[in-house]
């Protein structure tokens, strides 16, 4: 599995729109084959600051999301959105397993 999570500071001025392309973009991903989960988070202390978890099946599921015109239309749109510079890591995970709390 490979997991990607990813930050984005976005300006206050372009909130709405960048709200409304990370809906969408969401919305779409969850529908690809081979993602297991996406999801957009605001941050707790900064509703300006937007945090993606994305997990996907295969180096391949990745590959043909970042292809697709969601994702595209996203990522040309993003640098007029952003209010600094994302963050971006990915994760290469071996195993899984859920922890009791």
């Amino acid at each position: 599995m490979l997991v990607v999570h990813a930050t984005f500071p976005i300006d206050p001025n372009h909130r709405d729109r960048a709200v409304e392309l990370m809906r969408e973009l969401a919305e779409h991903s969850r529908a690809e084959d081979g993602i297991i989960d996406y999801r957009v988070n605001t941050d707790i202390d900064d509703p300006n600051l937007f945090r993606f978890v994305e997990q996907y099946e295969s180096e391949a599921a990745f590959g043909a999301h970042v292809e697709t015109d969601h994702f595209g239309e996203f990522e040309a749109a993003l640098p007029e959105l952003l209010d600094g510079e994302p963050d971006v890591t990915r994760f290469d995970v071996e195993s899984v397993s859920d922890v009791e709390l």
